[in-house]
């Protein structure tokens, strides 16, 4: 049987081991670009057999939090090319998450202080972070604006552009295409946030629409091998639900198999919280057999609560890799600390959201 320390292969990528680091916001990036502590945060961590990065806008409009990164500008490029080079001359892979977050955002945060953007003009009822007075600050999220449909395609544009960039500029070895969570995509897919009458909106197949647009452009533009998808099918963060989720994904993950992706990324139950939610159960085994039925190849990656023992198990039971968000705050050599059942260090919480050093590139490894 597999191990989470056996090498594995996802499309293009060679992977030293099944244990992924999961994207991990941590408002680090003033201007939107990464600086030196990034470049030693991650580096911190590429003995994980994959490292995802934290969520990236992939526009201006894209951005719903302060001192998040890009992928859109020439400073945030070379940021990141830091980053990417330090990661490989440890022996590590290294993809960035593409997002777009749609209605999570604030005025502060976009161009021209104009409104969000949604499918439909319905505010979630969550929260963004700004920086006031140097602190970061939890405020509610400003009210959208539906977006036009003649402005769609610029918007799938933004994903092409930001794919390519990242490989060829910042020298990722591939792209997830944030697709999880309340944000931009994931608001189109779902009933609670999409409201619309036109070819975006109302059927399964309307609201798949964006996601799959969106997905084929940035295979065209860096090769399906490169590409991994983040879903998650009931998670309740930032005030998304679908009436009935089975249906939607599965057709989602049909019509996703004969792109050659390098995985699919799946959060099973609610996002941080836990993996069963009563009012909305999920069937994730049949959701990764409608995908293989559809020729799908990619590694199905699962997340959400993991330790090394559901690990284990989750490993025997046909998934293919682990995602392990917070441990990696905290524990910088968590590959090491898994394979020898080594205690984890604790993570300091009020250090996630903004700040410097401490809580960042602090936390000790194993002696």
């Amino acid at each position: 049987m597999s191990t989470l320390f056996d090498p594995i292969a996802a499309g293009a990528l060679q992977l030293s081991n099944r244990i992924v680091m999961a994207p991990l916001t941590r408002n680090r990036s003033p201007r939107a670009v990464p600086g030196e502590l990034g470049v030693t945060y991650y580096r911190q961590r590429a003995s994980a057999g994959l490292i995802v990065t934290e969520a990236t806008a992939i526009s201006h409009q894209g951005q719903g939090y302060a001192d998040v990164p890009g992928l859109y500008g020439a400073d945030q490029l070379a940021g990141w090319r830091r980053i990417t080079d330090a990661v490989h001359a440890e022996g590590g892979r290294i993809v960035t998450q593409l997002w777009h977050v749609g209605r999570v955002s604030h005025v502060e945060l976009q161009p021209d202080g104009g409104a969000p953007v949604a499918p439909s003009a319905i505010a979630a009822k969550t929260k963004t972070v700004l920086i006031r007075d140097g602190v970061p600050t939890f405020v509610n999220t400003s009210e959208p604006r539906a977006l036009r449909l003649d402005e769609l395609p610029g918007i799938v544009d933004d994903y092409r552009r930001a794919a390519r960039a990242a490989v060829e500029e910042a020298g990722f070895d591939g792209v997830e295409i944030h697709a999880a969570n309340g944000y931009l995509i994931d608001q189109f897919l779902k009933t609670g946030s999409n409201h619309r009458d036109d070819a975006y909106g109302g059927s399964i197949e309307n609201r798949a629409r964006l996601l799959l647009e969106a997905t084929r452009a940035v295979v065209e533009a860096i090769g399906g091998d490169r590409v991994g998808i983040r879903l998650s099918p009931v998670t309740p963060a930032n005030d998304v639900v679908d009436a009935d989720p089975q249906p939607l994904f599965e057709h989602v993950l049909r019509a996703l198999g004969p792109l050659g992706l390098a995985y699919i990324h799946v959060i099973e139950g609610a996002t941080g919280g836990p993996r069963d939610i009563a009012d909305r159960p999920f069937d994730y085994a049949a959701a990764r057999a409608t995908y293989r039925a559809a020729g799908g190849t990619g590694k199905w990656m699962v997340n959400n609560g993991y330790d090394r023992a559901l690990a284990e198990q989750a490993l025997a039971n046909g998934a293919d890799l682990i995602a392990f968000g917070k441990p990696f705050i905290a524990n910088p050599d968590l590959v090491r600390r898994l394979r020898e059942n080594a205690p984890l260090n604790e993570a300091d919480r009020s250090t996630f959201y903004g700040g410097g050093a401490q809580g960042y590139i602090d936390y000790p490894a194993l002696g």
